[in-house]
């Protein structure tokens, strides 16, 4: 199994996940012609994409969904509460899933799970293929024991840090738009996300890639610093940052 981020910021998300018989994209929060341009520097066709996933409603992971299954024909699966509070009439192959059961798309296995985060319900995922597992977090406002069960264990994880504390509360973002993102149902800061790290690590972590970096309430050295501590000198994990505006290479979980 491998994976690549696309795009990860609050200007748009979306990020691989490949095995040997099954491309699924996560998220399509890019332009239909950002998604393309940058599957193709990947090596791969729009065609090759047997099912999107969306974690939740919000735009910047949403906002090319309907021109790319309009014009791919992608089924597009969201739980229920997603559903209702997108615009998914526009999806010809919409599919609904419950947050607390596994299914499968080809050979491998979805294991979805709920997170606090201001959305009709939103989810993140556990990939599963060939006893190697990859999670995914991201818009997440607190750490909660469900998160850290399935993230317990994984060989690959792509963990939000989406501000540093003190740069958010010290920067110009206006008062109520502060509070959400520091509150319970918001986004991850970077001490939350280093002490999840510090909780589900152990020997089998192959790769750590930190997602949904805010552009004016953080900074890659903050969280490349954080990452490090987080990790510990012993740790043979490597971190990677997911970019805003251009996609990663991809991450071979072996």
């Amino acid at each position: 199994m491998r994976f690549a981020s696309l795009g990860s910021g609050s200007r748009g998300n979306a990020l691989l996940v490949e095995s040997a018989q099954t491309l699924v994209l996560v998220d399509c929060g890019l332009t239909l012609k950002a998604i393309e341009e940058r599957l193709s520097g990947l090596g791969r066709d729009p065609r090759d994409i047997e099912a999107v996933l969306i974690t939740h409603e919000h735009s910047d992971h949403v906002r090319g969904v309907s021109a790319f299954a309009r014009r791919y024909r992608t089924p597009v699966r969201m739980t229920a509460g997603t559903a209702a509070g997108s615009a998914s009439r526009t999806l010809p192959r919409l599919e609904t899933f419950n947050c607390h059961r596994q299914f499968e798309i080809g050979d491998i296995s979805v294991e979805p799970f709920p997170v606090p985060h201001d959305a009709r319900e939103p989810c993140q995922f556990v990939f599963v293929n060939s006893g190697r597992r990859l999670g995914i977090l991201s818009d997440t406002g607190h750490i909660t024991p469900h998160i850290k069960a399935h993230l317990a264990g994984c060989d690959a994880m792509a963990l939000e840090f989406n501000h540093d504390v003190d740069a958010l509360w010290a920067g110009d973002y206006p008062q109520h738009l502060k509070q959400r993102i520091a509150s319970q149902i918001g986004h991850l800061n970077n001490m939350q996300a280093a002490e999840l790290l510090s909780a589900v690590v152990d020997s089998r972590l192959q790769w750590v890639v930190a997602l949904h970096l805010s552009e004016r309430n953080n900074s890659q050295g903050r969280v490349r610093e954080t990452l490090q501590d987080a990790l510990g000198a012993d740790n043979s994990a490597e971190a990677h940052l997911a970019q805003q505006h251009e996609p990663s290479s991809w991450l071979e979980v072996i």
